[in-house]
């Protein structure tokens, strides 16, 4: 948020990240119910790589539940690489052309960022 922060973005578009805590989800929330909400809310969700430990696992809910219609998961590919500044405004510019452009998004399960 900062990188698009200081590029003047988030005076132009409508975008905000939201915690737990802000929305009111419970810290042990499933990722079944965590990809739920989102997509009741109609919210993006944006998650580091996870994997499908279990049937409630983001990566298992999404291949079951995810349609036409569903909002995507934007995954940072590397979250370890967050702290380099490249990175970061790579994986930022890229999150605000999904959102820019998120109906020809719909009904991919998944975007990784940064993807070039």
């Amino acid at each position: 948020m900062g990188v698009l922060g200081a590029e003047g973005w988030l005076e132009m578009v409508d975008l905000r990240l939201a915690t737990f805590v802000e929305v009111g989800l419970p810290f042990s929330s499933s990722d079944r119910e965590v990809w739920h909400f989102a997509q009741e809310h109609e919210m993006v969700l944006l998650t580091n790589n996870r994997n499908m430990d279990d049937e409630d696992s983001l990566e298992q809910t999404l291949r079951e539940e995810n349609a036409p219609t569903s909002l995507p998961v934007i995954t940072i590919a590397n979250v370890n690489r967050m702290s380099e500044r490249r990175y970061r405004e790579r994986c930022a510019f890229q999150l605000l052309e999904i959102v820019l452009e998120l109906k020809e998004h719909l009904g991919r399960s998944r975007v990784y960022i940064p993807y070039k």
